[in-house]
């Protein structure tokens, strides 16, 4: 139970990344300024989630590394009975997914928060010269 918490968690705090950063920076870049104000002005939460990037960011790598410790670490427990193979076999599977996904989703999220606006920029100060 404790590894789909931290499953779950982990998926929730990287897609909440991408709410903040990754889905203005997409509509800003598809199709503008002016649709990004009328997302804001339609969801006004934005503003503050976005405001505190830096911490949702750090909760949501935390819950990852959580994460990640109790779907790879040493299987000296067993959880589920041996005759029950297959249950511990699609927990596992199930716990690995939401990894790799959340990991994917934070990458994203990262990349459009961090890295995207110093690497526009280092491509705009290359095309003035």
């Amino acid at each position: 139970m404790k590894n789909k918490t931290f499953a779950i968690l982990s998926l929730f705090t990287s897609s909440s990344t991408l709410i903040c950063c990754a889905l203005p920076a997409l509509v800003a870049t598809l199709a503008g300024g002016i649709a990004v104000s009328g997302m804001v002005s339609a969801f006004p939460i934005l503003i503050p989630i976005s405001q505190n990037k830096g911490w949702i960011f750090f909760v949501g790598g935390l819950l990852l590394l959580l994460n990640g410790y109790f779907v790879f670490k040493n299987k000296k427990e067993v959880a589920c009975d041996l005759s029950e193979e297959s249950a511990c076999d699609i927990a596992d599977q199930f716990n690995r997914r939401m990894f790799y996904i959340s990991g994917i989703i934070y990458s994203v999220g990262a990349f459009f928060a961090f890295a995207l606006v110093p690497i526009l920029r280092l491509i705009d100060n290359w095309n003035i010269s």
